[in-house]
């Protein structure tokens, strides 16, 4: 690949919000709901007169995503990433310039981090971060770095980064309390089925028929937040075909075809192993296909065909 210099025409629009983040918000709505009822509980509990600070603080904590420091303080310590030395900023910089330059995008909107680890992999976060691993700075061709780094520039410009945090963050909450009265349920049934069958029986009478009630009269939230593991899960994988999308418009169809065919390889080389070892892996089933938020290699592949033909 040629990486000399060249100027620069920048996009005037940076960034945007694509059909799959629109989706993605809107799916994390009933999470969103659930999350505020629960808050706005706890503080009518624990504070009275002012019970409406905390829900609107908590509302408000969403633009930490977009906060510099924060975004920072995430990668460190939430994802395991690291600032690149000089000698990775070296091997990075003419790379994300080349890319960024195709894309029209202004590549210091981002910060490039490192994950010290030996799969190759890349991802985008938050507002502003693209990770990297060092296994994939160390061992992929500049040409295949730079797709990798254009498919995760396509999650930054096509909006599916920030949306995936800001509704996994508001949806926090409920998940919290989900676990504490499941964790409740659990420990309840448990002492009861030490005394007997009888107050087992009774203690779930007594909290499943109000469950089943509550079920029942808030069913546009309950039957939302049930299936939209599997609504996110299918938007996620249409948010990699996008990225893949914006990677091979960018000119990068035939390294990121490679990149893709050796992870495909090295994935079927490992279960040989276990398989050699011992270790018989099971396919996956329908539930967990239909909760991957990645589409499998031939699927990627397949969608990269078009951008790999000969122009006539």
């Amino acid at each position: 690949m040629d990486f000399t210099q060249r100027r620069v025409h920048l996009k005037e629009q940076q960034r945007g919000a694509d059909a799959t983040t629109v989706g993605q918000l809107l799916l994390h709505v009933p999470g969103l709901v659930c999350s505020l009822v629960v808050i706005a509980g706890i503080s009518c509990l624990l504070l009275p007169d002012i019970s409406w600070l905390p829900p609107v603080l908590w509302l408000a904590s969403g633009a930490l995503v977009f906060h510099r420091p924060a975004e920072s303080f995430f990668a460190r310590y939430v994802l395991g990433l690291r600032y690149p030395t000089l000698q990775e900023r070296d091997r990075l910089a003419p790379v994300w310039k080349e890319v960024t330059a195709r894309a029209g995008v202004e590549g210091r909107t981002y910060e490039l981090w490192i994950e010290d680890s030996e799969a190759l992999n890349a991802y985008a976060a938050a507002g502003h971060i693209v990770g990297v691993t060092r296994f994939s700075l160390d061992h992929l061709p500049s040409g295949q770095l730079a797709a990798v780094l254009a498919h995760e520039l396509g999650h930054h410009t096509g909006g599916h980064a920030w949306s995936s945090l800001l509704g996994y963050w508001y949806a926090l909450p409920g998940r919290l309390a989900w676990w504490a009265l499941r964790s409740v349920a659990h420990f309840a049934v448990l002492v009861t089925s030490r005394i007997s069958v009888a107050a087992t029986g009774l203690l779930v009478l007594l909290f499943g028929i109000p469950l089943v009630f509550l079920t029942f009269s808030v069913w546009y939230i309950v039957v939302p937040i049930l299936i939209a593991p599997y609504l996110l899960a299918a938007v996620g994988r249409r948010a990699e075909l996008r990225a893949d999308q914006h990677a091979a418009a960018l000119g990068f169809a035939p390294m990121l075809s490679e990149v893709l065919t050796t992870m495909h390889t090295g994935e079927k080389a490992a279960e040989a192993a276990a398989l050699r070892a011992g270790h018989s892996a099971r396919p996956p089933g329908l539930l967990m296909q239909l909760l991957s938020t990645h589409p499998d290699y031939h699927t990627r592949l397949r969608h990269l065909e078009p951008y790999l033909r000969p122009r006539g």
